[in-house]
């Protein structure tokens, strides 16, 4: 209207408050999201350790441990995006787009009548893309986990394949699933690119569809200026939130498919815990027959014997004749199939395996020091332990001379 800048003072403030607002709210819910994001992640990273550890060693032993270890690493990390960018994206898509629409139709029932005619052909396509993107994000997590365990078993087994001189064949193996893994990605990303331009070229057209209408009621004198401009700043708001949430789903899909396979061991169900506490220290095995699920023929049948108090007694056989599942079903990892185990005439099945537990010393195949200091490994099973045992445990393990 023929202002002068020291007219235009108080507008143009205003545009930089609303300016510096719009930056100062974006990166104060981003910081909220990503927050939120690193509670979620911490949160259900221990919940997964924990099922592990409740399912024991039964459960563990048929899964590939790389898997499982790609799964409470990569995969709960994989989550950062879906909690921290598109949940609060998808907040902002059912939000903004009302906002936008409740302005516009102030002004132009026609431009608000052409929005909200094209304004749900996004989330249409959204879907669709969607459902390709899912089972490709879904082989892609099965191949990174697949890659994680056999990567984690060579290396295990590495001396082993060196003596037979096979180490050169799982080289290629693993060279084989990583380019597997390197063109689901690609396909993956292929996806991305294509549906982001999908929606941005359906998001331009419906505006320029909006434009046109606006440019030729100016230009027949239908519209004044000042409402044609209000409407073409604030038409491209309403597609935007919708563009971002197409484009912010490619980046959680990964964290998506990961959670099935989460939420997967956390739903597993954990061997049932009794409330009786074993009184004595005599064990008795009675006609115990263990059989692991999915195998045709039993790991130990009918197996009896007494360990009285003061007996030291050794479990003798050749390898894979069920010496560890029959301390395994001691320790209450294993249920038997038939028969039970007693303990100071208390039935396992019913005993309060913590405290049982915690009455055992026990030495693994494969023990392993934690990285750590000595005084937090010999804690491990009892943190609360004062120094005095710590050095009388340590002592008993004929360790305290050279530690």
């Amino acid at each position: 209207h023929g202002l002068s800048i020291t007219g235009l003072r108080t507008p143009l403030l205003l545009l930089v408050a609303v300016a510096v607002g719009r930056a100062l709210v974006a990166w104060l819910t981003e910081l909220a999201a990503h927050r939120a994001s690193a509670a979620v992640k911490s949160e259900l990273r221990g919940r997964v350790l924990e099922r592990a550890t409740a399912l024991g060693p039964d459960w563990l032993g048929g899964r590939r441990t790389g898997s499982l270890v790609a799964l409470a690493t990569r995969g709960v990390d994989a989550l950062d995006d879906y909690f921290s960018r598109y949940l609060p994206q998808l907040g902002l898509a059912v939000v903004v787009p009302v906002a936008v629409l409740a302005r516009i139709v102030t002004e132009d029932w026609v431009s608000a009548a052409i929005i909200v005619g094209t304004l749900p052909l996004i989330p249409v396509f959204m879907v669709l893309i969607g459902w390709a993107t899912q089972s490709r994000m879904d082989r892609q997590w099965r191949l990174l986990s697949r890659l994680s365990g056999h990567f984690l078993d060579v290396v295990a087994g590495l001396p082993t394949l060196k003596v037979f001189g096979r180490a050169k064949a799982q080289a290629e193996s693993i060279r084989r699933i990583t380019g597997e893994y390197r063109q689901a990605t690609m396909r993956t990303l292929r996806i991305a690119f294509i549906s982001s331009f999908a929606l941005e070229l359906l998001s331009t057209l419906s505006v320029a569809l909006v434009a046109v209408t606006i440019g030729m009621r100016l230009v027949h004198g239908e519209m004044d200026l000042y409402t044609g401009l209000v409407i073409l700043v604030l038409a491209p708001e309403a597609y935007l939130p919708l563009r971002q949430v197409g484009a912010q789903y490619h980046a959680a899909a990964e964290g998506l498919a990961a959670a099935e396979e989460i939420f997967e061991v956390l739903e597993t169900p954990a061997p049932p815990q009794g409330t009786v506490e074993p009184a004595g220290t005599e064990v008795a095995f009675e006609n115990v027959t263990v059989r692991y699920p999915g195998r045709a023929a039993d790991a130990v049948t009918d197996v009896s014997f007494t360990v009285r108090p003061g007996e030291t007694v050794a479990l003798v056989g050749p390898s894979g004749v069920g010496k560890s599942t029959l301390l395994n079903t001691l320790l209450g990892f294993v249920r038997p199939s038939g028969g039970r185990v007693l303990a100071g005439g208390a039935d396992l099945a019913s005993a309060d395996l913590e405290r049982w537990r915690s009455r055992i010393a026990w030495v693994p195949q494969r023990p392993h020091l934690y990285a750590g200091t000595i005084d937090e490994n010999v804690r491990l099973a009892r943190p609360d332990a004062d120094e005095a045992a710590v050095r009388r445990a340590l002592a008993d393990a004929g360790a305290l001379e050279f530690v």
